[in-house]
């Protein structure tokens, strides 16, 4: 029986959109969906739930919990990741907490960042653990990683392990859609390039029958700004260097050293940049869960309408030998973007089928927009040497390079600041509690 794992399968709601999406495809008639998380309750939860649309779709997979991460995983085709490593508390808090005792303040702080380095940290030497796993019990298995920071992770496993892996974001396939319905265009018939970093990739071309519609996207964002709403930060970035970015205006509001910013505390008015919105959406998912937990998880005739993710439909093109085309993460590899490094992991156009997932090259982006993504690219990669050496001097390396970090605070501070992220981490980041490195060899 072939088998797709899930690892975080007590994210319930995620599990449904990812799971639930292969019930639709009918090459997976037959498959295990094999389900592990930490949480027993949680796992628990999604096993009921995936159970319930089983049986309402009359779908002849099964569905089967492990208590055992390798047992979970042996003999798996494919494995989906979806963990989150310390959690909203204490780890998000933390991340949070202790910079803005500095006056550093963030939006989300899940991919880049002071936030984004110690999400991480955190998650890499879980995620080399699960390498070693996969290597030993279903060496051919694909890994689609959907946890952030994407690039980071997806760059620890392509360069670290000789796991077969795709980073794995919904950015890229709602970003036209979004920005069309915003601006009241029509979206259908629409041909788009899109490519650059994960949660900084760019609009490179959006066409109908031919014609260029950027200027009228221009021309209706610039009227878009004369009054307030949710993407101020993305329309300021497009004015600016000339291109729409993938990813939300809080996302890219604490990319950039422009907007979150002491000295000017009216930019937060100006662009509505909603400080600490992770928290508070955390927050909020906890509360509602209480309320939504009976409906999602016992409800006898729970539904599901195929997602936008693009879980299901790799593993579709993979079985059925049908090309599909979809935003990824790939290594850098022969310079698919020429002006980005090759270590860097790229967001680009790919074509996937029964022989895998093969990305496109793209060539050189707009030089302003490389040049955007190499600030992000530089602590992204000393942020995965911090991880593998352990040594505390590329956490502060990786720190002092985010543009919105060095920004704001001075060295000094900054050091400061990593030190006191690291003690209130804790257990939370084994490899620094030595000097040595991670215990980790390709």
């Amino acid at each position: 029986m072939s088998k797709i794992t899930f690892i975080g399968a007590g994210s319930t709601i995620f599990t449904k959109n990812v799971l639930g999406d292969c019930l639709f495809v009918p090459a997976l008639a037959g498959f295990e969906f094999a389900l592990f998380d930490i949480d027993e309750q949680r796992l628990k939860d999604s096993e009921n739930m995936l159970n319930n649309l089983k049986e309402n779709y009359n779908s002849n997979v099964t569905i089967k919990s492990y208590s055992d991460r390798k047992d979970a995983l042996r003999g798996a085709k494919y494995v989906i990741n979806a963990i989150q490593v310390g959690g909203y508390k204490p780890s998000t808090v933390i991340d949070f907490e202790i910079p803005k005792k500095y006056g550093l303040q963030q939006t989300i702080a899940d991919t880049t960042g002071i936030g984004g380095i110690f999400r991480a940290l955190r998650t890499i030497p879980v995620m080399l653990d699960f390498a070693k796993d996969i290597e030993e019990v279903c060496p051919d298995a694909l890994f689609l990683n959907y946890t952030n920071p994407m690039a980071a992770l997806t760059g620890a496993m392509l360069r670290y392990t000789n796991v077969k892996t795709i980073g794995l974001c919904h950015s890229v396939q709602v970003c036209t859609e979004h920005l069309f319905k915003d601006l009241g265009m029509d979206h259908e018939g629409i041909e788009e390039k899109i490519a650059g970093i994960n949660h900084m990739a760019w609009l490179l071309e959006v066409k109908r029958d031919g014609k260029d519609l950027y200027p009228e996207i221009k021309r209706r964002a610039k009227e878009r700004q004369q009054s307030k709403h949710e993407d101020m930060v993305r329309y300021e970035l497009m004015d600016k260097f000339g291109y729409y970015i993938t990813e939300s205006s809080e996302h890219n509001a604490e990319y950039h050293p422009y907007f979150i910013k002491s000295r000017y505390p009216e930019l937060i008015e100006k662009f509505n940049i909603p400080l600490d919105e992770y928290p508070r959406r955390c927050v909020s998912q906890i509360e509602e869960w209480v309320s939504m937990r009976e409906e999602m998880v016992n409800n006898s005739q729970l539904t599901h309408t195929r997602s936008h993710e693009y879980g299901s439909r790799i593993i579709e093109a993979m079985e059925t030998n049908v090309p599909f085309k979809f935003g990824g993460n790939v290594l850098n590899t022969g310079r698919l973007i020429s002006n980005l490094p090759e270590k860097a992991v790229v967001e680009v156009p790919c074509v996937v089928d029964r022989n895998g997932i093969m990305p496109t090259y793209i060539g050189d982006l707009p030089e302003q927009l490389a040049a955007l993504n190499r600030t992000n690219i530089n602590t992204q990669l000393l942020t995965i040497e911090a991880a593998i050496s352990g040594k505390r001097e590329h956490v502060y390396q990786a720190a002092m390079l985010d543009p919105h970090t060095s920004a704001e605070l001075s060295m000094d501070d900054i050091i400061s600041m990593c030190d006191e992220l690291i003690e209130a981490h804790g257990n939370w980041l084994p490899q620094f509690s030595t000097n040595g490195s991670f215990d980790y060899v390709k």
